[in-house]
């Protein structure tokens, strides 16, 4: 009975190393894009793409980095829950 145990632990603790990985890759992904976005000069444009389409509109830089911001933060926030 143990034996049919210790593979659905192992299992589950695959997945879950898979999801940090996941997380941690979604984390350092948010850092570059804050870092790039706090390094823009005063006069270039930011642009953000629709969801599920190829259409970009301008969007308000320091607005942006704000919501940026907020997402590393939560993906943060949810890895150490983990």
């Amino acid at each position: 009975m143990s034996s049919s145990d210790t593979p659905v632990t192992a299992n589950t603790e695959q997945d879950e190393n898979i999801k940090k990985e996941e997380l941690n890759k979604k984390i350092k992904e948010q850092k570059v894009l804050v870092d790039e976005l706090s390094h823009l000069k005063k006069n270039k444009n930011v642009y953000i793409q629709q969801p599920n389409s190829n259409i970009f509109f301008l969007a308000d830089k320091s607005q942006t980095l704000s919501t940026s911001k907020k997402v590393l933060d939560n993906l943060k926030k949810e890895y150490l829950d983990m």
